[in-house]
């Protein structure tokens, strides 16, 4: 039984079903602790700032849909998302509130659609205002379309440079079929400790809006706050934040982790699969990066890098069972890994439920942790899961 995302079930319906037993490992997405976040952020902003969450990527894998109405109906008053697609699912699912487009669109196919769903494109360059302009004139489009114009201001991604934001602006004005909607960039190290560079880049905005008032314009709406400056620089909110890693309870940086009291909205789980005693010397997985150094019992756990385990997590990683931390041993393979649970009862046997990632009684592993082994970053972590693992929704009941 799917709800009304596909791949996305209750835990109702996964746990009465047999669906839900016989589930070799899947996803769980509470979404008390979205909602709980995006609480959390809202009470740090002023009642003029408003707070745009971002569900680009299927909600950092989260599952787009469920996340956007939940954080919706918690206090989010937008959507940001990187694609057409993504915005288009939204609509298609009822969504009905603002939904800036993230990533750059140029084609007439993408400008018709997004009028047509009613979505906010981001412009970053005069050419691109003068292809959206002539095709809405085209399609003999009847009413002024929102766009929100995007300035580099240090970032050297989209966006047209800050010095030339006057008259970028002056010529999006002039343009028929367009009605600058917002005024933004995007901060390149808000995460650091050091916050050099974030004020460069704060001052090089505020500078450009002052050239653009001082012609006369009003900007109607300004944002620049991802989640980090969101939660360390209020000079930067404005009149909106775009908040994506908070949302789903991650701190963007260890030296933020006191700002505010976020909860993991992600777990990943999967079961046992096989429970066997091997031998000494006895080698594990694929080329035997690991050997026995005595006899030990192994589980064989239903969940492998075709899932989103990364592979180079291999004799690195613990998971947990029955709260307690064991190690992973050999190489993951593509469907399955392997661990020692020579430290825990004997009774352990095929379908123990083994988290991955999340919390059992006092221990928890997180995204951190996986990005900190990996020497990346959680985002890329909470990306990684694919949709061959079920989204198992709760606390939506």
């Amino acid at each position: 039984m799917l709800s009304h995302e596909k791949n996305h079930l209750t835990f109702n319906q996964q746990r009465d079903s047999y669906a839900w037993m016989s589930q070799r490992a899947w996803v769980e997405i509470d979404l008390a602790a979205l909602s709980h976040n995006v609480r959390q952020l809202v009470k740090l902003l002023s009642p003029s700032t408003q707070l745009m969450a971002v569900v680009k990527a299927d909600a950092y894998g989260h599952g787009a849909i469920v996340v956007a109405q939940t954080a919706l109906e918690s206090g989010a008053s937008w959507l940001g998302v990187a694609t057409v697609p993504e915005g288009i699912q939204l609509r298609e699912a009822g969504i009905e509130a603002p939904i800036l487009i993230l990533g750059a669109t140029h084609t007439p196919e993408q400008i018709q659609a997004i009028a047509r769903w009613k979505l906010q494109p981001t412009l970053t360059s005069p050419k691109q205002a003068l292809v959206f302009s002539n095709t809405l004139e085209d399609i003999k489009y009847d009413s002024p379309l929102p766009v929100h114009i995007k300035l580099d201001t240090g970032m050297s991604r989209l966006g047209t440079n800050w010095q030339e934001a006057a008259e970028f602006v002056q010529l999006v004005q002039r343009l028929p079929h367009l009605a600058i909607k917002s005024i933004y960039s995007h901060l390149a190290t808000a995460d650091s400790p050091d916050p050099t560079v974030m004020k460069q880049q704060q001052q090089r905005f505020e500078t450009a809006i002052a050239q653009i008032r001082a012609l006369g314009i009003e900007p109607p709406c300004l944002h620049l706050a991802n989640s980090a400056a969101t939660l360390s620089n209020r000079s930067s909110h404005y009149d909106i934040v775009r908040a994506g890693l908070a949302i789903y309870g991650l701190y963007p940086a260890v030296h933020l982790d006191s700002s505010i009291d976020l909860k993991p909205v992600m777990q990943v789980k999967a079961r046992v699969t096989q429970v066997k005693t091997i031998a000494p010397g006895t080698g594990v997985s694929y080329s035997h990066h690991f050997v026995a150094p005595q006899e030990l019992r192994l589980a064989v756990v239903g969940i492998g890098y075709a899932d989103g385990i990364p592979r180079n997590l291999s004799n690195k990683m613990q998971v947990l069972i029955r709260g307690q931390r064991v190690p992973q041993i050999g190489a993951i393979t593509m469907d399955q890994l392997m661990l020692d649970i020579s430290a825990l009862p004997a009774d352990v046997q095929e379908g123990e439920v083994v988290t991955l990632l999340g919390t059992e009684g006092e221990e928890e592993i997180s995204a951190e942790d996986w990005a900190k082994q990996l020497n990346t970053i959680s985002w890329e972590i909470l990306c990684s899961f694919k949709h061959r693992l079920p989204r198992v929704t709760l606390g939506n009941n």
